[in-house]
């Protein structure tokens, strides 16, 4: 059930108003905000671009041409003024970083998901720790010139779910996000909309630029990677994503995203 009703809180006095970062006469601007477990914010946009980054948790980000789920490993980088809204796979320990326009040039134009090593999570932490109008010139400031130099290292990672714009099928690809485990065939999903099975995978490679198997494949990758970050065990994921067997799921996993369930599996939190 949505959330969208409980209060998100940052852990200090710090203001949690996204519109109090968008004019701050600094390179960058840091708000840390914590979200309970399904809290959704609303479709929105800043006139900053942002680094959407969270130290615990995962959250899904979606735009009206993809979806993205971001763990704790990943970053997601947003274009100014694109729009987007976000629910919380988890509790989540959200640091976003709000960046000027003239020091963003060299990001990307569209969404990336972006890998962030320990010395970027570090950094972006002791971010939101600064004044707003931090010292340029002082050690606040060598702490932001060196975010700008780890962003300009980082390479993309293709971990994006392309969404179709067509109501019906975006409307079907909704539903297989909030149940990757779904072993219904194109056919079958087929007369839920109406439609034959060749006409519903015409649209799903004119949409998505995939079949329909290998856009479930990815749904079922991203959604994995959430529920790994957030510390499930691999069994569980690999069960509720449909799979007959461990092996036959981390092999997937594998191929997919280069590495192994394992890799992506953070421990729990603790209270």
């Amino acid at each position: 059930m949505s959330k969208t009703s409980q209060s998100a809180h940052a852990p200090s006095e710090r203001s949690t108003d996204p519109a109090d970062y968008q004019h701050v006469p600094r390179a960058v601007a840091a708000m840390p905000k914590d979200f309970p477990d399904g809290f959704e914010i609303a479709p929105h946009s800043h006139e900053r671009a942002q680094l959407i980054y969270a130290t615990v948790g995962t959250m899904r980000v979606a735009t009206s041409d993809g979806m993205w789920m971001v763990p704790p490993q990943r970053a997601l980088w947003m274009p100014a003024g694109v729009k987007h809204g976000i629910v919380m796979s988890s509790d989540v320990t959200m640091r976003t970083l709000y960046l000027r326009e003239d020091v963003a040039w060299f990001m990307p134009r569209a969404c990336q998901v972006l890998p962030v090593s320990p010395l970027l999570r570090e950094l972006i932490v002791r971010a939101t720790e600064l004044p707003l109008q931090y010292d340029e010139s002082g050690p606040a400031g060598h702490v932001v010139a060196l975010i700008i130099s780890e962003l300009r290292g980082l390479q993309s990672l293709p971990l994006q779910l392309p969404m179709p714009r067509d109501i019906r099928l975006r409307s079907l690809c909704e539903k297989l996000v909030a149940a990757p485990g779904d072993q219904r065939t194109l056919a079958a999903w087929a007369h839920t909309v109406n439609a034959s099975a060749r006409t519903l995978a015409r649209h799903f490679q004119n949409e998505t630029g995939l079949s329909f198997g290998a856009w479930r494949q990815q749904a079922r990758v991203l959604e994995a990677m959430g529920r790994l970050g957030g510390g499930a065990q691999v069994t569980q994921v690999a069960f509720d994503l449909g799979y007959d067997s461990v092996s036959a799921f981390s092999a997937m996993f594998r191929r997919a995203a280069g590495a192994s369930p394992s890799a992506y599996r953070l421990p729990r939190p603790g209270p």
